[in-house]
C-alpha cells in the first residue's frame, strides 16, 4: 500500500509521455511557398470592358491570349487591341504585337509593332478641330488617363500629312506638348487654301 501511490504516479507518466509521443506535431509558420514569375490564369479570345459612372463605355482592351501574373499584378496579352474614350468621347485605338498592362487598364506597354490612333475631330462647322495623329513603333508607353505616350525607341509620329520620326518620343494629349529626341526628322506638308 505504502507504494501504490507511487505506482500509480509512474503509470500516469508513462501513459502522457505515450500520449505526447503519438500526437501528430503541428507546423508552426512554414514558410510561404515562393512563386516566380508564373500566370495564375489564362484567357482565350477575351474582350474586357470598363465603364464610366455614367454608364459610358470608357475602354475596351481585346486579345487573342492573356496571362495574368500575381507577382507583378500585370496581364500580358498577345495581340492586344485596345479602344480608349476620353471625357469628351473622343476615341483612341491601340495595337500591337503583344502588351502588358495592369489591372485598371490605366497604363499599357505596346510591344512590336505598336500603333496608337487618335482619330480627327471635327468642330461644328465642317472645320477639323483636331488632325488625325498616329503613332507607331516597337514600343509604345500608353498612359490612358492621363493621356500620354511616351517611347525610348525609335517612333514614327503623323499628325495629318505631316511626318516625323525620332529616337524617343514624350507625348502629352491634354497639354498638348510632343518632346522628339534624339535623331529628329520631319517632313512638313502645307495645307492647301
Amino acid at each position: 500500500m505504502l507504494y501504490l501511490p507511487v505506482l500509480v504516479m509512474g503509470v500516469l507518466a508513462l501513459g502522457t509521455y505515450w500520449l505526447v509521443r503519438s500526437t501528430p506535431v503541428v507546423e508552426h509558420n512554414a514558410p510561404e511557398r515562393v512563386r516566380g514569375h508564373e500566370p495564375d490564369y489564362f484567357m482565350h479570345g477575351f474582350s474586357v470592358k470598363s465603364f464610366d459612372p455614367a454608364g459610358k463605355l470608357r475602354s475596351e482592351v481585346m486579345g487573342d491570349v492573356a496571362r495574368h501574373y500575381p507577382d507583378t499584378q500585370w496581364l500580358e496579352i498577345d495581340a492586344i487591341r485596345i479602344r480608349s474614350f476620353d471625357a469628351e468621347g473622343r476615341l483612341t485605338t491601340a495595337s500591337a504585337n503583344r502588351g502588358l498592362t495592369n489591372e485598371d487598364g490605366s497604363e499599357v506597354q505596346l510591344i512590336g509593332n505598336a500603333i496608337v490612333v487618335r482619330e480627327a475631330i471635327t468642330a461644328s462647322k465642317g472645320k477639323p478641330e483636331q488632325v488625325r495623329t498616329e503613332y507607331r513603333g516597337e514600343f509604345l508607353h500608353a498612359f490612358m488617363d492621363t493621356e500620354q505616350v511616351k517611347s525610348n525607341k525609335p517612333v514614327e509620329l503623323r499628325r495629318g500629312k505631316d511626318v516625323f520620326t525620332a529616337d524617343a518620343m514624350d507625348y502629352d494629349n491634354v497639354q498638348q506638348v510632343i518632346l522628339l529626341r534624339g535623331r529628329v526628322r520631319g517632313t512638313l506638308t502645307p495645307t492647301t487654301r
